[in-house]
């Protein structure tokens, strides 16, 4: 009996340290968007600083939360993360009539990684040069101008519906899967605007494939600083955004979080990898665990508040 209770005293001699096995980090929208693209930068630093591969996995669809579902499902220990974004872990309990997964209890924050600006972009036949022209134009169409998204309850998608709402114009808003997809819609000119996230249009701005009109945020791009906001350029009261951060599942042991959010910070931390976010449009911003679920509370009711203004839907 005293060998017995000393067995179950004692920890287990075949525990091994986290992670001791590769890692999945969902994204819950196809290769190529600003969420795979973070996701990649993160499993690049994780991989090498703790000595186990972290491996992207898209699962695209309904504004991310098919992803999200896969990983509040998962087992809470630490193998499955996903790289949470806007829609699906704050729009989404306001835009779906229901949901698989409890956003606000099926998952434990872990840190945030980046935020990033919203761009105003048009196809370049779009006769408006700035945000009041298109405005313009937009009142002057025979027919609504058509807006795309990466899907439904998406930035994008909201970002459009407030431009209407507060503008008093009419728009069509045209959801795709992912905004590759939208993307291929924009520049061939089959849709003429869009709101999308800096880093899935940086390059065609820079290119002149797209003509870019404004940032939809209270403060100009780091990457755009010539870009005007919308404020700035005369069309008021559209402001929005979009974060990145990592999730666990809920139930994740605080040990697994703990480690996890210091190897997050160093990464955000990191000269290569900054670079590497700035360069595609995003801004570093760690924050650990606490901050960032406060974040994610405040934003819950904001988007709340903005989905019962307009009307918006997504199914």
């Amino acid at each position: 009996m005293l060998l017995a209770a000393l067995a179950f005293a004692a920890p287990p001699a075949f525990a091994q340290p986290y992670p001791s096995k590769p890692v999945k980090i969902i994204a819950g929208f196809p290769p190529g968007g600003a969420a795979d693209l973070l996701a990649r930068v993160m499993a690049d630093k994780l991989s090498t600083a703790m000595g186990q591969p972290f491996v992207v996995e898209n699962r695209p669809g309904a504004g991310g939360t098919i992803g999200a579902d896969a990983v509040a499902k998962a087992t809470p220990d630490g193998y499955t993360l996903l790289l949470g974004v806007t829609a699906s872990q704050t729009i989404a309990p306001a835009i779906y009539k229901s949901l698989p997964y409890d956003a606000a209890k099926d998952f434990r924050p872990v840190a945030l990684v980046a935020t990033i600006p919203v761009a105003l972009v048009v196809n370049p036949s779009v006769p408006a040069h700035n945000a009041r022209e298109l405005v313009a134009v937009a009142k002057a169409a025979p027919a609504p101008m058509q807006f795309a998204s990466s899907g439904n309850g998406a930035i994008p998608h909201l970002a459009g519906e407030l431009f209407q709402l507060s503008q008093g114009v009419k728009l069509q808003h045209v959801p795709y899967k992912g905004a590759a997809l939208a993307m291929s819609d924009l520049l061939s000119g089959r849709v003429q605007l869009m709101f999308d996230n800096l880093p899935t249009v940086l390059t065609h701005i820079r290119s002149g494939k797209l003509r870019a009109l404004a940032i939809a945020g209270n403060k100009r791009a780091r990457a755009l600083p010539d870009l005007p906001t919308l404020a700035e350029a005369g069309v008021p009261n559209v402001e929005v955004g979009s974060w990145f951060g990592v999730l666990a599942p809920g139930g994740t042991p605080d040990a697994i979080v703990a480690v996890l959010s210091r190897e997050v910070a160093k990464a955000v931390a990191a000269d290569d990898a900054k670079a590497r976010m700035e360069a595609m449009g995003a801004e570093p911003a760690f924050m650990p665990p606490e901050e960032f679920s406060k974040l994610i509370r405040a934003e819950t009711d904001k988007w709340a508040k903005l989905v019962w203004a307009t009307g918006a839907q997504a199914d």
